[in-house]
C-alpha cells in the first residue's frame, strides 16, 4: 500500500505551482510511495475533491521508465483502483518540458535478458492497469512523450496537449518496434494507415497535428492559460478543466459508460449492445439515479455520492 504520510519533497516546486495556479487548484495533498519516490500521488481537496493526479518526478532521466518508477506507478494505480472517492485521474509530469522519455535505455543495458523480459512484462502490466482503471483518465502532455512515454499516454481515456508537447513512436529508427502496445492502441485510435505512417517514418509531431489526427482531444495554448508563465504546464491546467467537467456527473454512471465504450472496439456490435445493457443495469438500483430524477424535477443541480 502507498504510505499515507504526506510528502514534503519538492516543497519549493509545490509552492511555485500553487502560486501559478492560484484560484484553480483549491488544495492538494501530496503523498509518496516512499523516500525518494519517482511518482507522487496527489489528491485534490475543496471543490476539486474527487480528482487525483499521478505525477512523474524523475528529472535526471526525463521520467524514463525504470524499474523503480514502474514499481511506484503500479502502487499508485493499485490504490486508486479501489478508491471509490476518486472520480477522475490525471497523469502528468512534474519535470518541465517532458512527459516521459520512454524506456530507460541506460538501465536496460545493465540488465540480463531474463531481467529485460521481467521488466517488459511489468511495464506492459502497468500500462494495462492504467487502461483498465475504472475512473476516467486524462494524460496531460506538457512536453516530450516519445516511445514508451507516448504508449503510456495512449492508455489514458483522454489526452490533452500543451504547446510544448512532442509526440511520436521513434522505435523503428532504433531498429526495433513499439513494444508496449503502441502498434495496437494507436491503430485502434487513428486507423491502420495513419498508424503505419507514423511508425514507419518514426516521425515526431506537435500538438496541432496530433489534434487533427484525433490523437489528442484538446490543445491548450498560451492564450487559454492567460499567463505566459503558465505555458509550461498549460496542458495540465486544461486537463484540470476537463476533469472538473466530469467531476459533477454520476460517478457510477461514468464508470459504467467507460466500461461499455471500452468494449465497443473489442467485440462485435451485438455483443457490444449486450455489454451496454449490462452496464446500464448497474446504474438502475443506485441512489444517484434517483437523485438525478429528483434534481431534474426540482430544477436544481444534482449532488451525486456514488451509491
Amino acid at each position: 500500500m502507498i504510505s499515507k504520510q504526506v510528502s514534503f519533497m519538492f516543497a519549493a516546486r509545490a509552492q511555485q505551482s500553487a502560486a501559478i495556479t492560484c484560484g484553480i487548484i483549491q488544495s492538494v495533498r501530496r503523498l509518496s510511495t516512499g523516500s525518494g519516490s519517482e511518482v507522487e500521488l496527489i489528491r485534490h481537496d475543496g471543490s476539486d475533491k474527487g480528482i487525483a493526479t499521478i505525477a512523474f518526478n524523475r528529472p535526471k532521466a526525463k521520467n524514463a521508465l525504470s524499474r523503480s518508477l514502474v514499481g511506484d506507478f503500479r502502487q499508485a494505480l493499485d490504490e486508486l483502483r479501489s478508491d471509490s472517492e476518486t472520480r477522475v485521474v490525471i497523469l502528468r509530469s512534474a519535470v518541465p518540458k517532458v512527459f516521459c522519455a520512454g524506456a530507460d535505455l541506460k538501465e536496460r543495458a545493465t540488465m540480463s535478458p531474463q531481467q529485460v523480459e521481467q521488466f517488459l512484462h511489468s511495464m506492459k502490466v502497468s500500462f494495462r492497469e492504467l487502461e483498465t482503471l475504472p475512473q476516467p483518465t486524462i494524460a496531460a502532455l506538457d512536453g516530450a512523450a516519445l516511445g514508451g512515454g507516448f504508449e503510456l499516454a495512449l492508455c489514458c481515456d483522454l489526452r490533452i496537449a500543451g504547446p510544448q508537447a512532442v509526440l511520436g513512436l521513434p522505435e523503428t529508427s532504433l531498429a526495433i518496434i513499439p513494444g508496449a502496445g503502441g502498434t495496437q492502441r494507436l491503430t485502434r485510435l487513428i486507423g491502420a494507415s495513419r498508424a503505419k505512417a507514423l511508425v514507419f517514418t518514426a516521425r515526431r509531431f506537435g500538438p496541432m497535428p496530433a489534434l487533427s489526427m484525433g490523437i489528442v482531444n484538446d490543445v491548450a495554448n498560451q492564450e487559454s492559460t492567460g499567463d505566459s508563465q503558465n505555458i509550461g504546464e498549460s496542458g495540465y491546467l486544461r486537463a484540470l478543466e476537463w476533469a472538473r467537467e466530469i467531476l459533477p456527473n454520476g460517478p457510477i454512471a461514468v464508470r459504467m459508460a467507460k466500461r461499455a465504450i471500452d468494449h465497443a472496439g473489442a467485440v462485435d456490435p451485438v455483443t457490444g449492445l449486450d455489454v451496454e445493457q449490462l452496464c446500464y443495469a448497474q446504474v438502475i438500483p443506485t441512489q444517484d439515479r434517483l437523485e438525478g430524477l429528483r434534481a431534474f424535477k426540482e430544477k436544481r443541480k444534482p449532488v451525486y455520492h456514488g451509491h
